[in-house]
């Protein structure tokens, strides 16, 4: 399971920290989050395949977060509280949650659950989507099946890595993506990839986007990462 990224919105230091070990102890990779005021932003960065999310938290309930983190992601979200009562596993669902695990927390309850979530939406009883041969956002036309770009009738052909990296930015249109997201997404083993190839191909993206009319649509967010943005 150490292919796998959980997120953890916890501002209890002391469960954080608990949760976390327990995670790695089961080989899967676990980021705490740090900025209670902008968690939406940190999701993106992390790029989890799970959220374990609490209800009481700094400046916005969970709820809240939660409504927002559906806007970026579909990673299943676990709500983890010590509230109890029936109204609230309600809204956590009806918010966009997939389960919830009152505190104290049963660890072993939890990586079960973990574990069948994980199974369903990634592993052998995932539900394999028909394969997209087109995307296409803000008017910009990805073909998969031909590795080209259109725009307003004019289209570019790409390489492979261009490919791969205008699909990442054309799935996640107008939302920031990291820097760490695009490399796991255009190389297997990115242990070995300098930094500076990926701006060598984010550059030259840049120079395709142009030749078919659009200037300025890949945005550099400084120390962050890549955002496309599209205007019709």
């Amino acid at each position: 399971m150490s292919m796998y990224r959980v997120f953890i919105v916890e501002d209890d230091d002391k469960i954080g920290e608990l949760l976390q070990q327990s995670l790695m102890k089961y080989g899967l990779e676990a980021v705490r989050c740090s900025r209670f005021h902008d968690l939406k932003l940190e999701l993106v960065e992390t790029a989890p395949h799970l959220i374990l999310l609490d209800i009481h938290l700094p400046h916005f309930d969970g709820y809240y977060w939660c409504r927002q983190f559906r806007t970026v992601s579909s990673a299943p979200i676990i709500f983890v509280s010590a509230r109890a009562g029936e109204m609230d596993q309600v809204m956590a669902i009806e918010n966009g949650g997939d389960d919830y695990v009152t505190k104290p927390i049963p660890l072993d309850l939890l990586h079960a659950k973990i574990k069948s979530l994980l199974r369903r939406t990634y592993g052998e009883y995932a539900v394999q989507p028909a394969a997209a041969t087109e995307l296409e956002a803000g008017g910009l036309k990805l073909q998969l099946s031909k590795n080209e770009l259109e725009w307003r009738g004019h289209a570019v052909d790409l390489t492979k890595n261009e490919c791969l990296l205008a699909e990442c930015l054309i799935r996640q249109a107008g939302h920031i993506v990291s820097r760490e997201r695009l490399l796991e997404t255009m190389w297997d083993d990115v242990q070995f990839v300098d930094d500076n190839t990926l701006t060598v191909n984010v550059t030259r993206l840049r120079k395709k986007l142009e030749e078919i009319g659009l200037e300025g649509a890949v945005e550099t967010i400084r120390g962050h990462g890549y955002k496309l943005s599209l205007r019709e």
